[in-house]
């Protein structure tokens, strides 16, 4: 595997174009659960036609000229979170202080990368800028993004860094030089700010403004109040699984998931195309294997592996934690959220079973559960999840043990993250940046070597136990 350092200018803040109102915002209560106080991490790597060129210094001059123009209609994005006294709860403290902006050069090729280029990508860690403590959200730059260019075209800008090895990155903005035609973009994203719909439409904002645009396609809506709890809070119709943790179910502590230290675990990437999907298919009942999803199959499966491999004792509970979207639906023909909105918008069914009960029925059980529990999420589901995140901001929150944490994410690799003549041809979230955020299994969109379309999902063990993960999945794959 290629190894490479990048050479790093000195950060600099990109602020807004022009004035902005000097305000406080408040965030949701989806926005300021504990569990999203940290800066996540994404790369995505472009390539350019043959023979397009760049030169990198008048790309870097666009790409912060593009950030400073949507940074005027996504003004938040350039303050600084603050903690509101007498509470827990934080604000947005909007000083138009910017974004974190990074030029960088490396001598690496887009294709040296890999061919095809999916994870662990190698030296990921240089094609994201530093954001410090990723844990430590207040009094920051929101966003740091990192573009790294091998002759290419140009990125965008916030609490960047971008790499010009001509690929890019963002988050604590890093433009990187690259000795080819593309260029890699890396970012570090304040999760309470926004989701990762929220941050693509953010830089889809700022190719818009690189394209001459004088206004974001998509105009920002900040609209937070749509999901702040209710006074008093209600939460009669939180998701079934959450309700033993209502009746005091304390953590047990006794996960060799959250006693490893992070030395001693390992992180693998399994590759799955059509072939792959066919077999697993193939173990549920064609009636619902036309209605199962890809995310959903490939879970059910891994969960089961996972907790085999783990060893848990049969009677002990354990439970699978996934994100659902709320873009995109009707709640009693009602959108939930409208148009243009980049904040949280999203919430965590959880599904919970013996280990005896996950490892001994047909996969078209779990399956199934997770259907169901994904037909729990109605209005009154989502005001009551949203007034029980608000209760737990104040106090810890139930434990992790035992919880297998998932996220669909293939979403980035579609058409998103495209600027002009460049192709996207991967992206993800990498092992990098904040760790505890590791210990989720992400899915990603990847091309085979055969050139299909295909999933990756990362999965993090201690290392003794991920010997036996690998030997359960490879039963499930055999034909």
């Amino acid at each position: 595997m290629v190894t490479f350092t990048a050479c790093r200018s000195e950060p600099e803040l990109v602020r807004p174009a022009r004035p902005t109102p000097q305000e406080t915002k408040a965030l949701s209560d989806l926005d300021d659960q504990l569990s999203l106080r940290f800066y996540e991490s994404i790369v995505g790597f472009f390539r350019s036609p043959p023979g397009e060129s760049v030169r990198p210094g008048k790309v870097a001059k666009g790409i912060k000229a593009a950030v400073a123009g949507a940074l005027v209609y996504y003004y938040p994005m350039a303050g600084r979170l603050q903690k509101i006294p007498g509470g827990n709860k934080l604000e947005v403290d909007c000083t138009g202080e910017g974004v974190m902006f990074v030029e960088a050069a490396a001598d690496v090729r887009l294709e040296d990368l890999g061919q095809p280029l999916v994870p662990p990508y190698p030296c990921v860690e240089e094609f994201l800028a530093d954001a410090g403590d990723t844990r430590d959200v207040v009094g920051k730059p929101l966003l740091f993004l990192q573009v790294v260019f091998p002759n290419c075209t140009l990125f965008f800008s916030c609490v960047f860094s971008i790499a010009y090895v001509h690929i890019g990155s963002l988050q604590t903005y890093r433009v990187t030089q690259l000795k080819c035609g593309g260029f890699v973009i890396g970012l570090h994203m304040c999760h309470c700010i926004a989701d990762g719909f929220g941050i693509l439409q953010f830089i889809k904002s700022i190719a818009d403004f690189a394209c001459g645009e004088l206004i974001p396609t998509t105009l920002p809506v900040w609209k937070r109040d749509i999901f702040i709890a209710r006074m008093p809070p209600s939460i009669s119709h939180v998701y079934l699984a959450y309700k033993p943790f209502l009746r005091g179910l304390d953590c047990t502590d006794d996960d060799v998931m959250l006693s490893t230290p992070p030395e001693s675990m390992e992180v693998q990437y399994l590759f799955f195309g059509p072939k792959e999907m066919e077999i697993l298919r193939s173990h549920v009942p064609e009636h619902l294997s036309k209605t199962t999803t890809t995310f959903e199959l490939l879970t059910a499966v891994m969960w089961r592996c996972r907790t085999i491999a783990l060893g848990y004792e049969a009677s002990q509970k354990v439970r699978l934690m996934f994100t659902l979207n709320t873009r995109g639906r009707s709640i009693k023909g009602e959108s939930a959220v409208p148009r243009g909105y980049y904040g949280n918008a999203h919430f965590s069914p959880l599904v919970e079973v013996t280990v005896d009960e996950l490892a001994t029925k047909p996969l078209a059980h779990i399956v199934e559960l997770m259907h169901k529990v994904k037909l729990e999420t109605t209005k009154d589901c989502m005001k009551s999840m949203v007034d029980l995140m608000a209760l737990w901001r104040e106090r810890s929150p139930f434990g992790m043990d035992r919880t297998y944490e998932v996220s669909d994410t293939k979403w980035v690799g579609g058409n998103a993250l495209q600027f002009g003549k460049a192709e996207l041809v991967a992206a993800g979230t990498p092992h990098a940046g904040d760790f505890t955020s590791k210990l989720i299994s992400y899915h990603t969109k990847c091309k085979n070597k055969d050139g299909e379309d295909s999933t990756v999902v990362s999965i993090l063990l201690p290392k003794l136990v991920m010997e036996k993960f690998t030997k359960e999945m490879a039963i499930w794959l055999k034909k």
